[in-house]
């Protein structure tokens, strides 16, 4: 794993019209440890990881990944494993051929075959997407992200539409790619998923940070035990 920052964000700015999605974000992500970017819907945190992704450009601001400029060149993004929140597969494939598909682009001697089995995805690899459940569906698009054991995962909803145990195994798996030293970024509405995996906690509003610090400073500051309280106690706060 890199041992400099993953991830450095200075100054960034983005809009969309008259609107200011991202308002100088400056964001510094690090090795070991898992990142919940939260805020309600419109704060910017789609937008942040478009940029980052480059997926969309950024109107000033710079975004470095492993010491390099995004503008560089795509290449960065072999470090990355990106889950979105809805993966979109050509509905003739199978789960087999998009992951030998990635192996060959990505040039992967191998799969994380731990994942398959603890999905429970060996039934699945062979059918095509358009028979697949959203559940299956958000497996695949996990087991796709994790293949290439990246230094950073970028994981936006990534339990949405887990049944329990796959939710459960997904988290464990989270949890041991941090321990081995990857940056992870979380986006989710399932407040309880990130007070269980995230060590941070940045609250984006109107495109700007309003909070940044450690899960238990945030309790600290509001109060309140619960993540999903304290980030109420954040709304109210900026509301007032």
């Amino acid at each position: 794993m890199h041992l400099m920052h993953p991830i450095r964000i200075s100054n960034l700015h983005k809009a969309f019209g008259p609107v200011d999605v991202l308002n100088g974000v400056d964001l510094t992500f690090h090795p070991s440890e898992t990142t919940a970017i939260v805020g309600p819907n419109g704060a910017g945190k789609t937008s942040l990881i478009k940029c980052i992704l480059g997926l969309t450009h950024a109107d000033r601001g710079t975004i470095d990944v492993l010491g390099r400029s995004i503008r560089d060149g795509v290449a960065y993004r072999d470090h990355i494993g990106y889950m979105p929140q809805q993966a979109h597969f050509p509905e003739n494939l199978t789960g087999r051929q998009m992951v030998r598909m990635v192996r060959l682009l990505r040039e992967l001697d191998d799969i994380d075959h731990a994942l398959v089995r603890t999905l429970h995805l060996d039934a699945e690899m062979d059918k095509p997407f358009r028979v697949l459940s959203g559940g299956t569906r958000q497996k695949i698009s996990a087991l796709l992200a994790f293949m290439v054991r990246p230094s950073i995962l970028i994981l936006d909803e990534p339990t949405a539409g887990l049944d329990p145990v796959s939710s459960a195994a997904l988290k464990d798996h989270i949890a041991e790619r941090r321990a081995e030293g990857a940056s992870v970024v979380l986006t989710s509405h399932v407040l309880a998923d990130l007070e269980e995996l995230a060590d941070r906690v940045v609250f984006l509003l109107d495109g700007r940070i309003c909070f940044d610090g450690a899960l238990d400073d945030l309790r600290q500051m509001t109060g309140e035990r619960r993540l999903e309280r304290a980030i109420a106690t954040l709304l109210e706060g900026e509301a007032a």
